[in-house]
């Protein structure tokens, strides 16, 4: 029998094959040899619970969390407490991301396919045309921060003292790596606008520009149309196991060229996937060195001298890639929703014999 949380990410995509649902853990009459499909905040409120009923072999769970991956997912596992459980195969897990192959994880594009999720996004990415249409932009690339992290923190310090900064459209919501920075307010998606420059109540600006929305998601076309690259400042960096966010997926649905600032084999598991990168145009060597500085350094060093060449050039050389990968993406978000109760069914399969 499979039991599966409402507020689980997979809830939707697997409930053609549920047996039953519930929303709150504390209050579920247990099935005895059921598989339990548990999200994050019911894992969260519930720990104890579920660990003793694993240990007793009294369910079989699948911690289902999706919006997060690789490292970070790790680390939430870790921090519940379930690591033993996880690496033991008594739990199993539904990833954002791929794991070294200890951990028990199917990793689900659930980023790939949410950007047109939203209308607004829809009508954002037909604007794509006017990145090219006129060459002559006011910043070389677009460059976003959230979250404070080492490889942000290195990029943004490198590109100050260099000037490049000054040439780039960029942000920063995290003082504990730089002082604060906003986009200038026409650059901002508009629902956003009027928080622009207000003064955060912590450290983490996001909550506050955002009204504690996920407003990363938000597509606004200005910013690309301005720039001619983004470079893309990925969640995992150090960890060699891939998690695509809505970080990548931006560019990608708005046909513009793109630099990833992620860890090794990034590159090589994008194309796996079926996409293109630009490495016609540029150096991507730097997607298969170990060493997580010597990398950075490449990556910085790889847009410090795109960043000196003719970028109207180099624009127009990687249009018809940004098209390819456009149109694969539109292939590839209903896709990854269409396989994944097969996937699952699987995966739960090779653990728990279901």
């Amino acid at each position: 029998m499979l039991i599966v949380d409402t507020f689980s990410e997979i809830h939707d995509l697997i409930k053609p094959i549920t047996d039953r649902e519930f929303w709150d853990f504390s209050k579920e009459t247990i099935v005895p040899g059921a598989v339990y499909v548990i999200g994050r905040q019911q894992m969260i409120d519930n720990t104890d619970r579920i660990i003793e009923l694993v240990q007793n072999n009294i369910i079989k769970v699948v911690f289902s969390n999706p919006h997060e991956g690789s490292d970070t997912i790790r680390s939430h596992i870790i921090k519940y407490g379930i690591a033993e459980l996880v690496l033991a195969g008594k739990i199993i897990v539904i990833g954002g991301g791929n794991m070294s192959p200890e951990w028990p994880c199917l990793p689900y594009e659930s980023f790939l396919p949410k950007l047109f999720d939203y209308t607004e996004n829809i009508s954002a990415a037909e604007h794509a045309v006017d990145i090219y249409a006129n060459t002559d932009k006011p910043y070389k690339f677009l460059f976003l921060n959230g979250r404070g992290r080492k490889h942000r923190s290195y990029l943004i310090n490198r590109f100050t003292e260099n000037n490049l900064l000054e040439q780039a459209l960029w942000t920063n919501l995290d003082s504990n790596i730089a002082p604060i920075h906003y986009l200038p307010v026409e650059y901002e998606v508009d629902r956003y606008q009027a928080q622009v420059g207000t003064e955060s109540k912590t450290h983490y600006a996001k909550f506050d520009l955002f009204s504690n929305e996920w407003g990363e998601i938000y597509l606004t076309p200005k910013p690309y149309i301005d720039t001619y690259f983004s470079l893309v400042s990925e969640t995992v960096f150090e960890y060699p196991y891939s998690f695509r966010t809505e970080k990548i997926w931006k560019p990608v649905v708005m046909q513009h060229p793109w630099i990833a600032v992620a860890n090794r084999g990034y590159y090589r598991d994008m194309h796996n996937l079926g996409f293109k990168t630009f490495g016609h145009l540029i150096d991507e060597s730097f997607d298969t060195i170990d060493n997580n500085q010597e990398r950075l350094e490449r990556i910085a060093q790889v847009v410090e001298d795109l960043c000196s060449s003719n970028l109207p050039a180099f624009l127009a050389a990687a249009e018809d890639t940004c098209k390819y990968n456009h149109q694969h993406y539109q292939i590839m978000r209903h896709r990854v929703r269409a396989e994944f109760p097969d996937q699952f069914k699987q995966f739960t399969k090779k653990y728990f014999n279901e």
